[in-house]
């Protein structure tokens, strides 16, 4: 008897070793060179909350506002190629009452700021390039880094025009999802000057002040989605002031909100958007590896077994010699 391998078995050998080979390339190559930042995004945010605003026709501070702030990020696709390793996002950030709502040009709104974040694609650390503006530090600002951890976070408020330190505060469910929540206030600060009659500041006897703009914000909270470090809630209470030059008191409330939070839509294409990121991301760093494993380790298991017994076949009985005997008549 001899044994001889089957084509099955051969086939079972080969695809078990296949997959044995693919788990930890998807898990240590694949999901690796997945889990970057994108160039192409296209993003709107609203926040909508109230407060006390200046008004400038009327030259005095309004109580119980509707303020609306719009936050476009969209994706420097040109730049971001050119830099070979960073996302270049430009961001438009407008505060606006009902007064300025609907407005044709972002420039009608109570406040319009362009600025541009650049940042490494894979570790959301900011990169210092492509024109950005200004100069943004710390480790999050319009999202935290991937696999983000229970510990406090440097983020960046662009108001502020630093870092604040944001601690991390347990998990919180957002429209049922649930995700890592962060806090932090801001403390009174100068971030500026901005030239107003000096009746405003408290000074009516000169015509022109170069008062001191400050900023502070009475809370900061972000719930962030733990595998991709997007921001699915976010709410903050800032307030603006203005002060007479040198002065220790606000002599004027330009802007001052408890509570401007995530409207209900942005909550829930936030969630959408990290459900989507984060089920692909688990699927090329864990689901797919496991089950490639676990099935290529039963498929080699079988194959090899039946390798190793082979098929039975009798051997082929030797043919006798035969000898023709020349007939004679």
């Amino acid at each position: 008897m001899r044994r001889t391998a089957s084509p099955l078995s051969l086939i079972l050998l080969g695809l078990g070793t296949f997959l044995l080979v693919l788990a930890p390339l998807l898990a240590w190559y694949v999901e690796p060179r997945a889990a970057v930042n994108p160039i192409d995004i296209d993003t709107t945010a609203v926040y909508k909350g109230t407060g006390s605003v200046f008004d400038t026709e009327e030259l005095e501070t309004v109580p119980d506002q509707r303020i609306t702030v719009t936050q476009r990020v969209r994706g420097n696709v040109a730049e971001s190629e050119r830099s070979g390793r960073a996302a270049v996002w430009d961001v438009t950030t407008t505060v606006d009452t009902d007064k300025s709502l609907p407005a044709a040009d972002p420039h009608d709104a109570l406040e319009f700021v362009p600025h541009r974040w650049v940042m490494d694609r894979k570790t959301t650390k900011p990169v210092h390039c492509c024109g950005e503006k200004p100069y943004i530090e710390g480790e999050a600002y319009l999202k935290f880094p991937f696999d983000v951890h229970k510990r406090s976070y440097q983020w960046w408020d662009n108001s502020l025009g630093s870092t604040v330190t944001l601690h991390y505060r347990g998990a919180k469910r957002i429209q049922g999802y649930k995700g890592y929540r962060f806090t932090g206030t801001v403390a009174p600060a100068k971030v500026g000057t901005r030239l107003v009659p000096g009746s405003i500041v408290g000074q009516p006897n000169r015509p022109q002040v170069l008062a001191e703009e400050w900023y502070s914000n009475h809370g900061i909270e972000l719930v962030v989605d733990q595998t991709t470090g997007r921001v699915i809630y976010a709410q903050v209470g800032p307030k603006r002031t203005l002060r007479a030059p040198g002065a220790k008191k606000d002599a004027v409330v330009l802007l001052d909100s408890r509570k401007i939070a995530f409207t209900t839509g942005t909550q829930k294409d936030a969630v959408a958007q990290a459900k989507r990121d984060s089920g692909q991301l688990r699927a090329v760093g864990a689901t797919l590896p496991i089950g490639a494993a676990v099935t290529g380790f039963v498929l080699a298991a079988v194959g090899g077994v039946l390798v190793v017994r082979g098929r039975k076949r009798p051997d082929s009985p030797e043919t006798p010699d035969v000898h023709r005997v020349p007939v004679t008549m």
